[in-house]
């Protein structure tokens, strides 16, 4: 995906600014994989843990879908065009979709934490690109964004050890 200038008035550069919205797109499409994987085992966990990873997912299906606004309105607020269909986030993510009919829930966790260790990664390449262009805001809501990822990697490798 090309990222188009909407020509949104901004004191930073376009130029600059470019490398961080198409860095912020990725993450985006990254984001909505994770949030419908997330929503995916979800629906379809089982076994011992039942209600308990039930729960953990969807919180974290919930936190995930938050930030794609966000995500989104930082890259129109840069004056550049984020995502328009499922097809554009299929060609960008870099998160693996999982479309197997069963999961071991043990397999799930693992899974996403390893996912959520992905877009971390993600988010901090997008964060050097942010600072290089001068964009403080959009690196400070990357810091945030970082956050919740570690601390959902976290949950999710700290609930597995007892699996």
């Amino acid at each position: 995906m090309s990222v188009i200038d909407i020509k949104t008035p901004s004191d930073l550069d376009s130029n600059k600014v470019g490398s961080v919205a198409d860095a912020l797109n990725h993450v985006l499409a990254d984001t909505f994989a994770l949030y419908l994987k997330t929503k995916n085992f979800h629906w379809h966990v089982s076994g011992p843990h039942f209600r308990d990873y039930h729960l953990l997912f969807e919180d974290q299906a919930s936190e995930i879908f938050s930030i794609t606004d966000e995500v989104a309105e930082r890259v129109r607020k840069i004056g550049k065009a984020t995502l328009h269909s499922i097809g554009e986030i299929f060609q960008l993510q870099s998160i693996e979709d999982n479309d197997k009919e069963f999961v071991k829930p043990e397999e799930m966790l693992k899974e996403l934490a390893s996912d959520n260790r992905k877009l971390v990664t993600s988010l901090r390449e997008a964060k050097i690109l942010a600072d290089k262009a001068g964009d403080n805001a959009s690196s400070a809501m990357i810091d945030n964004w970082t956050d919740q990822a570690e601390r959902r990697a976290w949950f999710l490798f700290e609930t597995g050890r007892a699996a």
